[in-house]
């Protein structure tokens, strides 16, 4: 017995994270030793900062997102602005739209907020019914595991995206579009989340700290919430970072085809699709959503992937060893 209690009050294994907030620590002493990722967070929250600033960026600049200057565009060349760098001057710092002379760093900044808020909300959405169904798949009886197990299947085969350009098609106008957008790409993409949380709480459960619970007289519920919650919150975390870049593209598809955010409300996706026909004549319309929307894909990916490898070491000691023997070759 005496041994049993000195074994159960041995410390954790080097390398593995402690539980509650030394595990958070250890994470966080990962995260900071990564210069990508710290670079990766550190442009994310400057975006964030930016879109949340908006009205008083806004109000700071003179400008109204939806305000037309009709005098900035040339009407006899068809709408292009007037000036360099597509008239790019003290009150406008980016420059004005072409056709409609609204100011471009205004809408490029309230097309932040929708694009963020969009893809935050569809990745919720997307984590919560994939846990629900990842959980009742692998506690539940058989019947309800292969229901949930095909529905899945049929989830993750779906094309997404037409799926989307269909249901935005037909639901009434004055429907909140970014509410919408969030629920169809949320409700249409959880099937990895749910086949991920299957598979990780089919290999918890069989596992001592649950079996335990289970023979103390703990309900399915209770074990789920205290047992096997916590347990999964690393891959989720890690699964839900990567998840953002992808809704991100997904809601600037929906949009860049028409059927995402209705103008004026400005998104990156509107603004690319209302840009192509003026890549010649103003190349910076273009350039300045689409570089936008590729630094935060990029920046949430590397974030992403630096969370999964801070979150599990054995991943980046793996690399690590297939790297030197591939070196080594």
């Amino acid at each position: 017995m005496s041994v049993l209690l000195q074994q159960s009050a041995a410390p954790p294994a080097t390398g593995a994270p402690a539980p509650g907030a030394g595990a958070a620590r250890q994470v966080w002493r990962r995260l900071r030793r990564r210069p990508s990722a710290a670079t990766a967070a550190a442009v994310l929250a400057l975006l964030v900062l930016l879109a949340l600033a908006a009205p008083l960026l806004a109000g700071l600049s003179g400008q109204d997102p939806n305000a037309y200057h009709d005098d900035l565009v040339d009407s006899a060349r068809g709408g292009v602005p007037l000036g360099s760098l597509g008239g790019i001057s003290a009150d406008h710092w980016l420059g004005v739209e072409p056709g409609t002379g609204r100011d471009l760093f205004v809408r490029l900044l309230y097309g932040a907020r929708v694009s963020l808020l969009v893809a935050l909300g569809a990745t919720t959405v997307q984590i919560l019914v994939g846990v629900a169904a990842g959980l009742a798949a692998a506690l539940g009886n058989r019947l309800t595991g292969h229901l949930i197990g095909r529905l899945t299947d049929v989830m993750i085969a779906l094309p997404m995206l037409v799926l989307g350009i269909a249901l935005t098609a037909v639901v009434p106008a004055d429907f909140p579009r970014p509410l919408l957008l969030i629920l169809v790409i949320g409700l249409l993409s959880w099937g990895g989340t749910a086949r991920m949380v299957r598979a990780q709480t089919l290999a918890l459960r069989g596992l001592d700290f649950v079996s335990a619970a289970r023979l103390s007289g703990n309900g399915t519920l209770r074990i789920a919430r205290r047992e096997l919650l916590p347990s999964l919150a690393a891959p989720v975390i890690t699964y839900a970072a990567i998840q953002v870049p992808t809704n991100i593209v997904a809601e600037a598809s929906l949009s860049f085809l028409g059927v995402g955010v209705k103008p004026p409300t400005p998104s990156w996706g509107q603004m690319l699709s209302g840009a192509q026909t003026w890549f010649r004549a103003d190349p910076l319309y273009v350039l300045l959503p689409a570089g936008l929307l590729f630094v935060t894909v990029l920046a949430f990916t590397v974030l992403g992937d630096a969370v999964r490898t801070a979150l599990d070491p054995r991943e980046g000691s793996r690399l690590r060893i297939g790297t030197a023997k591939e070196a080594a070759a």
